[in-house]
């Protein structure tokens, strides 16, 4: 696997930044990309300590995704807050995981990241329709660790 740097060109990163930027527009909700070259702990956990860390669970209304990539683990999990989680059906997460899984392997990182944010800023959408009121909560950035 390339090296987090190599990962996603500058370019690709400010493509699926631009498709968070979109999908927040129809949403109150907010979605973060986290990379990490590996994980040497069970990768949901530590997604979960991240998701924690960029403190995804202090939004208003709960209802942060986070969508974490260990690269050399190749893997990857998506983490949603109560207030998603709690709204959407229990396989939901299981077909983002999927459409994102099909892109990355064939090797389309940034496709796969932004099928993912596109699915869960649809979700968010329905359950969480952007308000005249609503700020963005969180950064848009990709964070790296």
């Amino acid at each position: 696997m390339p090296n987090i740097e190599q990962f996603l060109t500058e370019k690709e990163e400010a493509e699926i930044v631009e498709a968070i930027r979109i999908a927040e527009g129809k949403t109150s909700g907010e979605i973060r990309v986290h990379i990490e070259q590996q994980c040497d702990i069970d990768t949901y956990e530590h997604a979960l300590e991240v998701f924690h860390f960029l403190k995804m669970d202090n939004t208003q209304q709960r209802n942060g995704v986070l969508i974490y990539v260990a690269v050399d683990n190749k893997s990857f999990v998506i983490c949603g807050d109560q207030g998603i989680n709690n709204s959407v059906g229990p396989n939901f997460w299981n077909s983002t995981r999927d459409k994102i899984a099909a892109q990355f392997k064939s090797g389309h990182f940034k496709q796969g990241l932004i099928d993912g944010i596109t699915e869960a800023g649809q979700a968010l959408a329905t359950y969480f329709p952007w308000d005249h009121n609503d700020k963005n909560e969180l950064d848009n950035s990709i964070s790296k660790g």
